[in-house]
């Protein structure tokens, strides 16, 4: 396990440090996203500005998260049809 607050290249820090998936070389940082507030209100169908969720999530991943916690559930489908076209443009 790597240390916490190891450094981005940019001189921030990841929250948390990272982790490496035991038996494999797949390396995540800590701090993730939380995807199911990108629906809307009571995590049902679409939020009232899909372009300001996809700035949110692109934020967060510019900002170094690299994993992101979703479900089809959430919207139903909705926070993964954002989600696709957020990072379609990274």
């Amino acid at each position: 396990m790597k240390p916490i607050g190891e450094l981005q290249m940019n001189g921030q820090k990841y929250l948390g440090g990272t982790f490496t998936f035991p038996g494999t070389t797949i390396t995540v940082h800590r701090m993730g996203y939380g995807a199911m507030q990108l629906a809307g209100p009571h995590v049902f169908g679409p939020p009232k500005d899909v372009d300001a969720a996809a700035a949110v999530l692109c934020e967060a991943v510019e900002s170094g998260v690299n994993h992101i916690d979703t479900s089809d559930f959430y919207g139903p489908h909705v926070t993964n049809q954002i989600i696709k076209q957020a990072l379609a443009s990274l």
